[in-house]
């Protein structure tokens, strides 16, 4: 008997392009989101071709960030990171972000089900 748990393999979800306003040669599938019981936590992959990019931007909730697969930079705030298989990172509410893959980069995205701050008109400034 089922206790409302998901277990499958990723290549059994949708890989979707991100919308051409927010990124380039970008993919993403929705493991784990409200339509399988999650009430706290989404989980996302994404996949970036190589010379992909997510545009700047900014939101009012943190994600936490595993890279699989690959090698780019991810910039926070001001400060510009290079990144690669087995690395993670913490991007907090509110604070700019922007992605650019070097080869096909893979990670995992978890994102809070509810924004974790106020929404604010610009981005904090660190």
């Amino acid at each position: 008997m089922s206790c409302g748990e998901k277990v499958s393999h990723y290549s059994r979800v949708e890989e979707k392009r991100v919308p051409e306003e927010m990124a380039s040669k970008t993919y993403i599938r929705w493991l784990i989101a409200e339509p399988e019981g999650a009430k706290n936590f989404y989980m996302r992959l994404f996949r970036m071709e190589s010379g992909g990019h997510i545009k700047a931007h900014f939101h009012p909730w943190e994600h936490e960030i595993f890279v699989v697969r690959g090698r780019g930079r991810v910039r926070i705030g001001s400060r510009t990171y290079n990144v690669e298989e087995g690395t993670f990172l913490y991007i907090p509410p509110n604070v700019e972000h922007e992605y650019w893959s070097e080869d096909e980069l893979w990670f995992i995205c978890v994102i809070p089900s509810k924004p974790t701050a106020e929404k604010v008109e610009e981005p904090l400034k660190c």
